[in-house]
């Protein structure tokens, strides 16, 4: 990359909740700046052990005995697909509850975990990998689930705790992030977009029953300061995804919009800049926008 060295170099790193997380959100946008010279990596808060088998071919008893070996097998597969660095925080995954009432959540998960103790491997990592962006999920974790929900609330308290040297002093040098994302996989302007070429094409949308129950007091497109541009890098997406193989099913509905459509219609991955420590003007179609000029002299 122009004007940047070694010492230098941009760092991303983007936190997410479970494996195959970082494949189903702004994996393209990784995997155009892995290609750009960009140092990514992904934190990878648990193991996904008490996640479902999603794909109907890999639901098989032998699968299920050994579902934490192998997603952390299809996680390594995925990281080198998209060329990025990954390490894991240790958290053993929540599982998604479901009932009325919902049952109570197992003792020993990532969503228990008091905050404080919750996002000290993250610090840690912030400080020793020194990254200028990261990113993570909204408030509501993208969706309600609660180790979505928590990785959320660690990434803040740790973006703002490495910074500080009187918190976390046993973990290494202080070190100010400068802007922090929360990913926008599914506004509605995309969603409807995509809806509607595809009808437009004679084709079945997927997206139908998800835009009719679409609420708009929940809506929270209008957020979304940054968009970056990676259609090109659909395809690494998709294969970072598919490596996911208990997790994603290659013949479902997810992929039946045509990728020359996709790369037509929204060829961009979205974000939210909720957090930043440098002037960058919004909108913006870069995550480092702001940065790129400074980071010679940091």
């Amino acid at each position: 990359m122009e004007g940047v060295t070694h010492a230098d170099q941009l760092r991303l790193l983007a936190v997410h909740a479970h494996p195959d997380d970082e494949s189903s959100k702004g994996a393209a946008t990784m995997a155009k700046y892995v290609h750009e010279g960009v140092d990514v990596l992904v934190a990878t808060c648990t193991g996904g052990e008490r996640g479902s088998v999603l794909n109907p071919a890999m639901d098989r008893p032998d699968v299920l005995e050994r579902l934490p070996e192998i997603r952390a097998q299809e996680m390594a597969a995925a990281r080198e697909i998209l060329g990025v660095g990954q390490e894991w925080l240790g958290f053993v995954d929540s599982g998604l509850p479901e009932g009325d009432p919902l049952p109570p959540l197992p003792e020993d998960c990532f969503a228990l975990v008091p905050l404080e103790e919750a996002a000290a491997p993250l610090v840690a990592l912030i400080r020793r990998f020194r990254p200028q962006v990261m990113t993570t999920y909204d408030e509501r974790g993208g969706y309600p689930h609660p180790d979505h929900i928590k990785t959320h609330e660690i990434s803040v308290h740790a973006f703002e705790a490495a910074a500080d040297p009187d918190r976390y002093p046993d973990l290494g040098e202080p070190w100010q992030v400068s802007k922090l994302y929360y990913n926008m996989s599914f506004t509605l302007p995309r969603t409807k977009a995509i809806h509607e070429a595809m009808l437009a094409a004679g084709l079945d949308s997927p997206y139908a029953e998800m835009l009719q129950n679409w609420d708009p007091a929940k809506d929270i497109s209008h957020r979304v300061t940054t968009r970056v541009p990676c259609g090109e890098y659909f395809g690494i997406r998709d294969r970072a995804l598919i490596a996911h193989a208990t997790q994603i099913d290659p013949t479902g509905r997810w992929f039946s919009t045509p990728m020359d459509m996709q790369q037509r219609v929204w060829p961009t991955e979205d974000f939210e800049l909720a957090r930043s420590t440098v002037d960058s003007t919004t909108p913006e179609d870069d995550l480092f926008a702001g940065i790129r000029s400074e980071v010679g002299v940091r």
